[in-house]
């Protein structure tokens, strides 16, 4: 139901797009062996949903398209999948999925990266590219479902993967996700995710049966931990997912029955735009020069042009 796959989108123009070729390899924040060891897998995206809470500030477009600096929120975690070597992604389409769709047939390499414009405007030279060699399923998965509903929808794409990636497109981390695979793999089950600490200015407080309060603490010093997402999942999750189920409350309860579910805690970095206070966060972190999620960028916060290879130059007419 209106789907279809785009296949290495580059920007279009009425001018000769050129690679730069012979990019200089610079150093990462994580060691680029390590993510030449990660087998490729296929990242589920979850982009469907209304994102009420951040309506103030954009009421007819969709959380995942709500920017940071240049880029949709979506874009900056694709980047952080693609920078790990996992490149084909399932986008679960809702509300205005549309505006996704379009973003994408119509995506501007320039915004993102640096170029020279030259023979009088009419020839135009990137020094890097964003999604050359990104694969883009678009799947129309229902203006209301649930992520288990979403995630079931589409099955079909993921029929040969023995095990696969899924993510809400609305939290950003600096998580060495090639670690985090190597503990999914180790554990072996059917579903791991991300637990971190949460983001809350709250504080809880104990009371007695009196209304004594015996104890207060802040949210972050709790020992409470909450899901983050970034899921690694075996195809065996689809048989605990029943029509209605959201993901995280009865498959999961049942993997936990199982005693199939695992957690990496990480105490590191990670937000969630769920507010247009967190958007704000996330901005001034971006307007800072050195995002902690952009761990493709290098040490000294170039971009991350080349693992281990040179791309050819190529030109690309409209």
């Amino acid at each position: 139901m209106g789907e279809w796959v785009a296949r290495e989108l580059i920007h279009r123009s009425n001018r000769p797009v050129v690679l730069a070729s012979k990019h200089r390899i610079c150093l990462s924040r994580f060691d680029v062996k390590s993510d030449l060891r990660s087998i490729p897998m296929k990242v589920v995206l979850f982009c469907g949903g209304l994102g009420l809470r951040l309506r103030d500030y954009a009421e007819h477009i969709p959380k995942p398209m709500v920017t940071i600096g240049y880029r949709p929120i979506l874009w900056h975690v694709m980047k952080y999948f693609a920078h790990f070597g996992h490149r084909h992604f399932i986008l679960c389409l809702g509300y205005r999925g549309d505006l996704i769709k379009q973003y994408f047939l119509n995506y501007n390499e320039c915004l993102s990266n640096d170029f020279v414009l030259s023979n009088g405007g009419r020839q135009l030279e990137l020094a890097n590219s964003d999604i050359h060699d990104w694969t883009i399923t678009f799947a129309d998965t229902g203006l209301r479902a649930n992520i288990g509903q979403r995630l079931k929808a589409v099955e079909k794409h993921l029929a040969n993967e023995e095990m696969f990636l899924a993510n809400y497109s609305d939290g950003l981390t600096d998580l060495d996700f090639s670690r985090y695979l190597d503990f999914a793999r180790q554990r072996n089950k059917i579903a791991t995710f991300l637990s971190v600490k949460p983001n809350l200015s709250y504080h809880f407080a104990k009371t007695d049966p009196h209304g004594l309060v015996t104890g207060i603490q802040e949210a972050k010093q709790s020992g409470i931990r909450i899901n983050a997402g970034f899921f690694v999942l075996k195809r065996d999750i689809f048989k605990y997912i029943q029509p209605g189920d959201e993901l995280v409350i009865e498959p999961f309860q049942r993997l936990i029955h199982d005693r199939e579910l695992a957690a990496y805690e990480y105490d590191g970095f990670f937000e969630a735009m769920d507010t247009f206070k967190d958007k704000q966060q996330l901005d001034d972190l971006y307007e800072g020069g050195q995002p902690p999620w952009e761990v493709w960028r290098g040490i000294a916060g170039e971009p991350e042009n080349v693992v281990l290879r040179e791309i050819e130059q190529v030109a690309v007419k409209a």
